[in-house]
């Protein structure tokens, strides 16, 4: 049988309490999920890409469904490399899905990889990493909103 597996791509910059309920409610569907931690080139960067590795691996060690990577290549081949057939994503507006259903088609055409998305529950829909850096820059306590 082969094992479904799902690439959740993100720069996670830092990684939200957000991400982690797309993760988990995506073990529902998947057999595997692998995290990968891509270069975001055109983002200033809060967290260096260890300490993402890092923060993201303790989120999941006892997770064993669950691994993290870091990539610096397409999505489409990172997943390649893995076998992974599908590509796991969050939605928070419409804003976001337009951008993911472009992308989407696009990582379709290049690879056959089909694209899942999950909306983000309303409790979580706030909460971006854009946010949560920008709260941390300012010296607060972001807590709250890690997992």
């Amino acid at each position: 049988m082969n094992k479904r597996i799902a690439i959740f791509p993100g720069s996670f910059d830092p990684f939200t309490i957000g991400h982690h309920d797309i993760v988990m409610r995506g073990l529902e569907i998947f057999d595997e999920i692998i995290i990968g931690i891509g270069h975001n080139y055109t983002k200033r960067e809060s967290f260096s890409v260890e300490e993402r590795l890092r923060i993201i691996q303790r989120a999941y060690n006892d997770q064993p469904r669950v691994r993290v990577e870091v990539y610096d290549n397409l999505t489409v081949d990172f997943a390649q490399k893995h076998e992974a057939k599908f590509i796991l994503r969050g939605v928070r507006s419409v804003q976001d899905f337009e951008y993911e259903r472009n992308i989407a088609e696009a990582n379709k055409q290049l690879s056959g990889i089909e694209t899942v998305l999950l909306y983000t529950r309303p409790e979580y829909a706030h909460i971006s990493s854009t946010l949560v850096r920008d709260l941390h820059t300012h010296g607060k306590d972001i807590t709250a909103f890690l997992p």
